[in-house]
């Protein structure tokens, strides 16, 4: 079967494949392993079925992969009775708004899981993110998401957690869950942690997808609201992330005038449906917004924005937040003061949050002046980068700094406040 054919099944049916088998053998761990494993036959098959129906051929052979798992191993032989004899898939039920995975996300963030767990798991075995880019998104290590992820398998296991169609009332309780989801998946997405293409575009319109099929579902919920917009919005700029060669364009160098206008109508008219509710995402909107409405860098409200970041942090503590209030104060009061603040934000921070800080500490020294601490600091943030066009963004500072004389700290202050 053709590479490219067998990746739009595993994108698109995925959480349908997953479902039917987790149904058929009653362990999430199991499920997913023989799934993937199915897949791994695909690619080296030429069957003619697979050809006519990958989805069906891939489910199949999942069962018979769990069928043929359990006979073999020992531990697992009081699980044989779970095992229907029927290979027809299994149905997870009517879907939320008529999207598989979007019913399997809902399933996935069971109440009979931590929080934390639950996020996990659904990007996990729902999306297909792998561990250490879901960890990276959490911001924590690659070590403790993975515990956390065998932890949640061995909780579902002795408790016989199974994975249900959720009523409308759990939907509700669950909607926080799928919101927080569909964001993390768009942000693996938006910056892929390895390889030498920023982003990937397939998991980002995916997310894009679920937040519209949840839109639809909770219309009224306005963080819905937000959460489509916020994608839409960072998602209107996408074209202008990496120039002609590949090579990464920052924020204020970025041709504004090939943005997607479309998805930034879109987008604003969605933030203003969610503003009110001062929801987190539909506060992170209105901060996307304001960058979108600036018709250029210089015009960019920062004190707004700086505002909006305030109540973020009421609402949503977080490293993330924080970050990215220290750089937005950065632009409002000076690289000086957000340096104070990230000195006494860094020793908090973890996982991808410490290195995405030594990334922020390069660039308020490069702007303070301090040519040598910031070459160092860039050295350091590109040692741990391993997204080639953001490594190479980083390479190309560290060049600049090596062929820049040093600057009198005050002249560059005085440059900075205008």
């Amino acid at each position: 079967m053709a590479t490219d054919a067998l990746e739009t099944t595993f994108r698109r049916e995925w959480p349908r494949i997953l479902a039917a088998v987790i149904r058929f053998t009653g362990s999430l761990e199991l499920a997913e392993d023989s799934v993937q494993e199915a897949f791994a036959r695909a690619a080296a098959s030429r069957e003619r079925e697979l050809l006519i129906n990958p989805a069906a051929w891939v489910t199949t052979v999942a069962k018979r992969i769990a069928v043929d798992t359990v006979r073999r191993d020992a531990r697992l032989r009081q699980r044989l009775p779970l095992l229907a004899v029927d290979d027809a898939p299994a149905p997870l039920g009517d879907s939320p708004a008529g999207d598989d995975r979007l019913g399997l996300l809902f399933a996935t963030c069971t109440p009979e899981l931590p929080p934390e767990s639950r996020l996990a798991l659904a990007l996990r075995f729902v999306c297909g993110v792998p561990t250490e880019e879901i960890a990276d998104a959490m911001l924590v290590t690659h070590t403790a998401m993975s515990a956390r992820l065998t932890r949640a398998k061995r909780q579902i296991e002795r408790e016989g957690i199974r994975f249900s169609p959720a009523d409308d009332q759990e939907l509700l309780h669950r909607l926080d869950d799928v919101l927080s989801t569909i964001h993390l998946l768009f942000t693996i997405g938006h910056t892929v942690l390895v390889g030498e293409e920023l982003a990937a575009t397939s998991i980002t319109v995916t997310a894009i997808e679920l937040a519209r099929a949840l839109r639809v579902l909770a219309p009224q919920h306005l963080e819905t609201a937000g959460v489509l917009s916020l994608l839409l919005l960072t998602d209107a700029r996408s074209g202008t992330r990496v120039d002609d060669s590949g090579a990464l364009v920052t924020l204020e160098h970025a041709d504004r005038r090939t943005w997607n206008q479309r998805e930034i109508r879109e987008g604003l008219d969605l933030a203003a449906v969610a503003l009110p509710g001062g929801g987190r995402f539909a506060l992170e909107a209105g901060i996307s917004g304001l960058h979108s409405q600036a018709l250029d860098w210089s015009s960019t409200d920062w004190m707004s924005i700086c505002r909006l970041y305030d109540r973020l942090i009421e609402r949503w503590p977080s490293p993330a937040a924080a970050m990215a209030r220290v750089i937005a104060r950065s632009f409002a009061y000076g690289p000086a003061v957000a340096l104070d603040e990230l000195d006494a934000l860094e020793p908090t921070l973890g996982g991808a949050a410490s290195r995405n800080a030594i990334a922020a500490r390069a660039d308020l020294l490069r702007r303070m002046g301090r040519v040598s601490d910031a070459r160092a600091a860039y050295v350091r943030a590109r040692s741990f980068e391993r997204n080639g066009p953001v490594r190479d963004y980083f390479g190309r500072r560290i060049d600049e700094l090596e062929n820049r004389a040093p600057l009198n700290t005050e002249a560059r202050l005085e440059d900075d406040r205008h």
